[in-house]
């Protein structure tokens, strides 16, 4: 079986996100699925099956399977438009979120993502402590979203991850308005086992979304500001729908030869 690693949201290596991405002929089991990741140590390793009609994608962290994972996504669709669809210019993915579709576009990969309803909840002691820094506004969607009065706290940031475990939500995202950018971010996620994720596409289904209706843009230039770092074009489409573009850049290709 082959595994490409594959940098999501940058044009350069070992910057962005990595994703392990296998594509294969038949499902191993979960528990199979679930060591692999556990190897491959990163925040995604995707799972790809070519089905009749597109192919069915699954992600899985080092500690669960996710029902949405951006970077994976991106990664999964540079794989097979280069290497195993390369005369094709846009890949459907059956998913836990229903299906997916992504699109090239010269050097980016633009995903067709859902948006999720965000309902504002209370700023509590415990986001305070978890973060460092008081959060001016909190809105909770498929994962929490802080906000912040400035992009230097979002990027000094230093999360007690003990407390960012009693938050609410799977992803504590910490975002505040950029000066280069719409937007500037983190994501922390030790309740699925990524301390911090370097570069989140499904969560600026959120962010994006936030700051659109904050800035009366439809669309938002993006900035995760992990060590790594990563750029995000988010464009809000209606009907619930938003496009997350980015680049991606191959960094290895190795035969798994455990038997799973």
């Amino acid at each position: 079986m082959k595994q490409y690693i594959v940098d999501a949201f940058t044009s350069e290596p070992f910057a962005g996100n990595p994703a392990a991405v296998c594509v294969m002929e038949k499902w191993p089991s979960d528990e199979a699925m679930m060591k692999l990741a556990m190897e491959n140590n990163l925040s995604e390793t995707a799972f790809i099956v070519k089905e009749d009609a597109g192919y069915h994608l699954r992600w899985f962290t080092p500690g669960t399977e996710v029902e949405l994972c951006g970077h994976a996504t991106l990664a999964s669709s540079f794989v097979i438009l280069n290497y195993y669809e390369p005369d094709s210019d846009r890949v459907q993915f059956n998913t836990l979120s229903g299906q997916l579709t992504v699109t090239r576009k010269g050097n980016l990969y633009e995903m067709d993502f859902p948006t999720f309803e965000l309902r504002e909840i209370p700023v509590t002691d415990d986001m305070e402590k978890a973060f460092g820094v008081r959060p001016i506004k909190a809105v909770l969607g498929l994962d929490l979203v802080c906000v912040f009065d400035d992009e230097k706290q979002v990027r000094e940031m230093d999360p007690d991850q003990n407390g960012l475990l009693k938050i609410e939500g799977r992803i504590q995202n910490a975002t505040a308005k950029g000066k280069e950018t719409d937007c500037v971010s983190r994501s922390f996620c030790p309740k699925i086992s990524i301390p911090e994720d370097p570069v989140c596409g499904a969560a600026h289904c959120q962010i994006a979304d936030y700051w659109a209706s904050e800035l009366g843009k439809n669309e938002i230039e993006a900035y995760q500001a992990s060590k790594r770092g990563g750029y995000l074009h988010c464009e809000l489409l209606g009907n619930g729908r938003i496009a997350i573009s980015g680049a991606a850049t191959l960094v290895a290709i190795s035969d798994i030869v455990a038997d799973l």
